[in-house]
């Protein structure tokens, strides 16, 4: 045991324990030798740090682990990534309480009995962050070594990586580009990581945004055996750039208002515990800076909101550090070097735990048990649809909710942003803050968030009302609703069928049209209002006439398709509308199946990309061809009916893009794409320069308005507000909206309002954020400019998407108007 990283623990061991003490664990330590327990190095035939280990070789690891072990650890396989590689977990306690974990579980889901702390330690959430995984096997081998007395009081659920696809993205990458001896020079081609880099998963997504969302396949199996444990202590290990020092906890503000005195207090007091060992060592750190504790999709605030002690650890390296790299202050680096670092938080996170092991059961009893939120009950409303599309995620969620029973639920209205009510009938969803995860609900629901400071890491609004297009009444009282559930009564074939009608309102009903399209079932949609009788229809009523379908079982394709997205349909004997156009009109259209390509590769945000690839994939499950933005030619563009530009910086050739939409494409630009766009002599969109602010708006948000250098430039951001939009609902890209729309805002561009062309979703002169941090100078910018906008340009059409609608897969009321746009726009 006389490597450099056993050393160093061996010393923490020797600050906390007595000789005695010390004996029997170096006894312990002994014989799990003699059964054949190798350290990682052994194990791997290279030295820990010299090489990058891909993902079945630390799998390998742990399961060696895992049989030498003498039953003190358990490695389990908890799902599978897109790529097919495994998720796994490794349970690290004695014998004696892996053999009891069941009951383990059940006593602190009860919180009652409780005998031991539960650490979680998750690693390489980002997958070019690679020193994590390498220092879970460490922290493994040596917590079942040199601390076996400490498991009698805790157990470690240790998470090797978290994202093994994006992981061996980098690895691959990294073992194949360097030099046979590394090149420490940050310059070289080997700290220079290819596109799209490792650090997202395979669909390009930041899975350390996503753990309350659920969009992943990552995350959504994560999430099922986390919420099963719920643990007192919660650690994701990060690393940032190689120049920095490194961060551990406290957190930096803002930091939500759910978040406990004490648990600050323990991040504090656990801070210092970590500064006892960098000081010994001479490492730079820092704390309080930079990482704040706000959003709640980060993976430390999630446990922090579930009642955990939940913290980042970030060691500097990332997809520069290579296996050593060259400071802007001189000293190399070392692979081995980030992972004695991240190994000595995590194994100082454990020991402290241990010694406060009773006060962390005591103070995360008290958090879920906690009845002092300001809002008791949230009272939601709306499209059925979008409120079983909901009722997914508490589901995923374990929150749980009853629905109203006739009471009337007074409180904050967050359509009128003012006091109102509502009767609260079997459809209405009741949702309480008094449950185990009321953090989590409080801070998911609330209708807008505090902001101790809007210098922010992240977005500062997301409340999911908003985000589902529900209506939600918010009481500061407790509501008992009904346990029973009003079941979905599928819809039923009837004989004599002329056409089936599909109202168009949600997501879902997308879905359906994707799901019949695509087995080959003739659609056509309305374009205008239709009645039969005082039955009436919107405008993108999806119609299928039964006589356009000979040869398939038309009436079992849509009852069947309606059944599985919980959508309900009607049917007609005639095509002869009471108002309206009749079904036979040019109002009446023929949906084709567009070919749709979407621009990806260097110049394109990455996760911008993923978010499209996703939504067409996972969401629509409708087919996509994605196109290097190298490839981009009159050739590969000729079949395509609709292209996608997602966020990034592009240098097409004007004339390529426009002579396609000239001759009948369909061009979507979102976000930062529309940049480009301007520059076009064919279009009109412009963009707005920021004026400034008058003295009378420089002071209308405090936190908006600083001295301090770093801040100057926060009156021009818009760092995630929501901004409530006028809406055109006779527009066939706001098909199956109302007269308003609630926008993520993610950024501060502004475009003026088109002179050609639909202005369909916009700003008015009144436009300011109703939720979240908007910039003095930025909030002026936004009056009267457009957010989704379609403009003609021969055959073709530009649809402008300026907020992106599909921002990381959660923002659902934004779906509906990207498949407006591919399926209606321009048909």
């Amino acid at each position: 045991m006389k490597n450099k990283v056993l050393v160093l623990t061996h010393k923490t061991t020797t600050r906390m324990l007595k000789s005695s003490l010390f004996l029997t664990a170096f006894l312990a330590a002994t014989i799990c030798y003699s059964q054949g327990l190798k350290s990682p190095s052994d194990y791997l035939g290279y030295e820990l740090g010299s090489y990058y280990s891909r993902h079945h070789q630390v799998v390998d690891y742990f399961e060696d682990l895992e049989e030498n072990s003498n039953g003190m650890l358990q490695y389990t396989k908890y799902g599978e990534t897109n790529e097919h590689r495994e998720l796994t977990l490794a349970y690290i306690s004695t014998k004696e309480n892996l053999t009891n974990l069941e009951a383990i579980k059940t006593a602190h889901e009860n919180g009652e009995d409780e005998k031991v702390a539960i650490v979680w330690l998750g690693y390489n959430v980002h997958g070019n962050e690679p020193s994590g995984t390498e220092t879970s096997m460490q922290t493994a081998y040596e917590l079942l070594t040199e601390h076996q007395d400490w498991l009698k009081d805790v157990i470690v659920i240790i998470d090797p990586c978290l994202n093994p696809d994006g992981r061996d993205r980098y690895v691959n990458w990294y073992n194949q580009k360097k030099n046979a001896n590394y090149d420490p020079n940050v310059n070289s081609a080997e700290h220079d990581e290819a596109w799209p880099s490792g650090r997202f998963n395979h669909y390009l997504f930041d899975l350390n945004r996503d753990w309350s969302w659920l969009t992943q396949v990552e995350t959504q199996q994560r999430i099922k055996i986390y919420n099963q444990w719920m643990p007192h202590v919660h650690v994701d290990f990060h690393e940032q750039g190689h120049n920095s020092p490194y961060y551990f906890a406290p957190g930096a503000e803002p930091m939500h208002e759910v978040i406990s005195d004490w648990q600050k207090e323990f991040q504090n007091d656990l801070g210092r515990n970590h500064a006892k060992y960098f000081d010994a060592n001479g490492w730079l750190y820092y704390t309080k800076e930079i990482f704040d504790l706000l959003y709640p999709g980060y993976g430390d605030t999630y446990p922090t909101f579930n009642g955990a002690i939940g913290m980042t650890y970030e060691q500097a390296g990332h997809t520069q550090g290579g296996l050593g790299v060259i400071t802007s202050e001189g000293p190399e680096l070392s692979l081995k070097d980030r992972i004695a670092h991240h190994h000595t938080t995590g194994i100082s996170t454990v020991e402290f735990s241990v010694l406060n092991k009773q006060k962390l059961i005591t103070e995360f009893n008290n958090f879920v048990s906690r009845d002092d939120y300001k809002y008791k009950t949230y009272a939601i409303s709306g499209d059925e649809e979008k409120i079983e599309s909901l009722i997914e995620l508490l589901d995923a969620q374990q929150i749980k909710y009853t629905f109203g029973n006739g009471i009337t639920i007074k409180g904050f209205d967050y359509q009128t942003r003012e006091k109102g009510s509502v009767k609260a009938t079997e459809s209405h969803l009741l949702i309480s803050a008094l449950q185990r995860k009321g953090g989590l609900v409080t801070a998911l629901f609330e209708p807008s968030t505090l902001l101790s400071d809007s210098m922010t890491y992240d977005i500062t609004a997301w409340s999911l009302p908003y985000a589902y297009g529900l209506n939600c009444i918010a009481s500061e009282s407790e509501v008992v609703g009904s346990s029973s559930k009003k079941e979905f009564q599928a819809s039923k074939v009837s004989d004599k069928v002329y056409a089936y009608l599909i109202p168009w309102s949600s997501f879902s009903d997308a879905q359906v049209l994707s799901d019949l399209l695509g087995a080959g079932v003739k659609v056509r949609f309305a374009d205008e209002p239709f009645s039969f009788g005082d039955k009436n229809y919107v405008e993108g009523t999806l119609i299928i006439i039964t006589k356009e379908n000979d040869g398939t079982n038309v009436g079992k394709a849509v009852a069947e398709t309606c059944l599985k997205h919980k959508v309900l349909f009607e049917t007609t004997t005639t095509g002869m509308v009471d108002s309206g156009f009749d079904f036979g009109s040019s109002h009446v259209s023929l949906i084709k199946s567009p070919t749709v390509g979407m621009i990806s590769g260097e110049t394109v945000e990455a996760t911008e990309a993923g978010q499209v690839w996703h939504f067409f994939e996972q969401d629509l499950n409708y087919p996509v061809t994605v196109l290097n933005v190298d490839a981009i030619s009159t050739e590969t563009l000729k079949d395509l009916d609709v292209l996608i530009l997602p966020e990034g910086w592009y240098s097409l050739p004007d004339s390529l893009i426009a002579n396609w939409v000239m001759n009948g494409g369909n061009l979507i630009a979102i976000a930062g794409a529309v940049s480009y766009l301007r520059e076009s002599d064919d279009l009109s969109i412009v963009e707005r320069e920021k004026p400034e602010p008058t003295d009378e708006d420089k002071y209308k948000n405090a936190h908006a308005v600083h001295s301090e250098n770093d801040r100057k430039n926060l009156t021009k951001r818009i760092p995630g507000a929501l901004y409530k939009c006028k809406v055109d609902p006779t527009h066939p890209l706001a098909f199956g909206y109302t007269d308003n729309y609630i926008s993520l805002k993610i950024g501060a561009a502004a475009y003026e309002l088109l002179e050609k062309g639909g202005n369909v979703v916009y700003l008015d002169e009144d436009a300011e954020p109703i939720s979240g941090f908007a910039g003095a100078k930025a909030q002026i910018a936004q009056k009267n400019t457009l957010i989704f906008g379609v403009e003609e340009a021969g055959s073709g059409s530009v649809i402008y998407m300026v907020d992106n609608p599909l921002f990381r897969g959660f923002w659902q009321n934004g779906k509906l108007f990207f498949a407006n746009a591919i399926f209606f726009v321009n048909n």
